[in-house]
């Protein structure tokens, strides 16, 4: 997979994201893969927070904009991607965990 592809299929799913980062052309991708694993791990704690935290109405109602603000997000990095520009994701983008 060259570099376009890869990031792309980095934002589809975890699966699509081991895919890119196993086979694809990860020194290429590497921004991309980095800003859809940040979103993959943002998702995993809004989910376990869900779970642990008591349902409450409040509660409830920020977990469903954060999950809606994430969406939107993920949207970005897509869009990004597909127009191969490396552009940061707004609040969470400026975190690297690939180095």
């Amino acid at each position: 997979m060259n570099k376009k592809v890869t990031g792309i299929v980095s934002y589809l799913t975890l699966i699509g994201w081991l895919l890119a980062y196993f086979v694809g052309d990860k020194e290429g991708a590497k921004f991309h893969l980095n800003q859809s694993f940040i979103l993959v791990i943002a998702n995993l704690i809004l989910t376990v927070a869900a779970k642990i935290l008591p349902g409450g109405f409040i509660i409830g109602l920020v977990l469903w904009i954060l999950n809606i603000i994430l969406f939107v997000f993920w949207i970005i990095g897509l869009v990004h991607a597909c127009k191969e520009e490396e552009i940061p994701l707004p609040i969470i983008g400026g975190f690297e965990i690939l180095k």
